[in-house]
């Protein structure tokens, strides 16, 4: 049995390791390629899709300002390659780095199993330390209740972006931001795409105005199939593709496609982990490691960050966690303020079409609160920028409580809506009120800020 200083499970965030440890003997374990979720089969990739996809969309878009085209040729191979030939370096790269430059790094290149307190086997190797970071992240989720899933070809995101070639039809089986996004890219590039939700939304976890009008544009593009339930699949006719059998709205649904994309949510990789063995709290289900403010878990010295606990999964999230893990781990006896994780204002965006991004409560969290909060919508076309762009789906909504007057929560659905927010996220953070935040900050005209300042100076 091999003794470290540190062990690290996962190369996501748990591979940013700072100079403060060059002279620890550390200990870290792969099962995968390294990078992570966010570098090879989320984050990254998906958006360099996304990108294409929406200068794609900007031909059927631009024919009401007067601009006619049409979209010749997707070469969906060349896309493929652009983004993965870049994506497969970079892993690679950072492979041969901390296992051939980092003389104080040990690799190993297995699947990782907690045996017992501090204990850990890789390949039937046991390894220990007196300190461990668990970043082993999430995986796609599988539904239960879909008969025949284990009987027919699926893609889930780890695999639908590498898709050789681009499908005629997909059936998407949910509804979140995975799903709106993939479906976008897709859909983008000509594919007939259809979604199967169980529930009446698209988006549903997003404040309901948003989710709204997100279930109302993507079924002006795409089929939409609500309120599913007594789902099947199995092999398409001759062999090919996938049949999908079930109820939506309470009428027989049947659906044919050369591609089955299940998107219905990640699950922690605690259980995979096996960390009861160690003495490790988790959920109820056994896949997420629970962690004090401090993201230590109830056993002294073992630490865990990113979508293995908290239940946002958001890799900005997951980088403030790797910067206070790391911090607590070297400097345990000199606590500050970046020393513990506050999840409360942790923003996030969804890059389908339209564009989504959000912070704070939803008006409905705000009224299940029971708070006294006033609302404020502004759309995107009220302004100068908006009017140009000929917009009249987009809005602004900002949530803010009457007495303190503090903001609550921002949603905004459109264009940029995730670099939009941000002043609202700075804000929010550093106990603006609205009207501060409002009246005391210059919006430069015409951009399409005003939208934000509009909002804020109604409230």
């Amino acid at each position: 049995m091999q003794t470290f200083d540190l062990i690290i499970v996962g190369t996501g965030t748990g591979n940013g390791i700072p100079a403060a440890f060059d002279d620890w003997n550390i200990a870290l374990v792969e099962k995968d390629v390294f990078g992570g979720t966010c570098l090879n089969r989320g984050c990254i990739p998906s958006k360099m899709l996304i990108y294409a996809a929406d200068q794609a969309a900007g031909f059927a878009e631009a024919a009401k300002l007067g601009v006619h085209g049409h979209l010749d040729r997707v070469d969906w191979p060349a896309m493929v390659q652009r983004v993965f030939g870049r994506i497969d370096a970079i892993a690679a790269g950072g492979e041969d780095y901390r296992t051939n430059r980092c003389p104080n790094v040990t690799v190993f290149r297995g699947e990782g199993r907690m045996v017992g307190p501090k204990l850990l086997e890789v390949n039937g190797e046991q390894i220990t330390a007196p300190h461990i970071i668990l970043a082993a992240g999430a995986r796609p989720h599988l539904p239960g209740d879909v008969a025949g899933l284990d009987r027919v070809p699926l893609h889930t995101s780890d695999s639908v972006m590498r898709l050789a070639e681009l499908p005629e039809r997909m059936v998407i089986l949910g509804g979140g931001y995975i799903a709106a996004e993939l479906g976008h890219v897709f859909g983008s590039f000509g594919t007939q795409v259809d979604y199967v939700l169980r529930s009446s939304n698209m988006l549903r976890k997003c404040d309901d105005d948003v989710s709204a009008r997100a279930t109302q544009l993507y079924g002006q593009r795409f089929g939409l199939h609500r309120n599913s339930g007594e789902l099947s699949v199995e092999p398409g006719p001759g062999g090919h593709g996938v049949l999908l059998r079930g109820v939506s709205g309470g009428e027989p649904l049947e659906l044919e496609a050369d591609v089955l994309l299940v998107a219905t949510g990640r699950v922690p990789n605690g259980d995979l982990l096996g960390v009861a063995a160690a003495g490790i709290a988790t959920d109820p289900g056994g896949q997420r490691v629970l962690t004090d403010a401090h993201l230590q878990t109830n056993v002294e010295g073992v630490w865990a960050l990113g979508d293995l606990t908290n239940t946002e999964q958001l890799k900005h999230l997951a980088n403030a966690e790797g910067r206070i893990v790391f911090h607590n781990v070297a400097h345990h006896d000199q606590p500050h303020r970046w020393q513990e994780i506050d999840r409360t204002l942790v923003p996030y965006a969804v890059f389908g079409h339209p564009q989504i991004a959000a912070v704070g409560l939803t008006e409905r969290a705000a009224q299940g609160a029971g708070l006294p909060y006033t609302v404020a919508t502004k759309d995107f076309g009220g302004t100068a920028y908006g009017w140009a762009m000929e917009d009249s789906t987009s809005f602004c909504k900002l949530i803010a409580h009457r007495e303190s007057r503090q903001l609550l929560g921002a949603h905004l659905v459109g264009p940029q809506a995730s670099t939009l927010i941000q002043p609202l996220v700075q804000g929010m953070r550093f106990g603006q009120t609205v009207d501060e935040m409002a009246r005391e900050v210059w919006y430069i005209h015409p951009a399409l800020t005003e939208v934000v300042e509009n909002a804020l100076l109604e409230l």
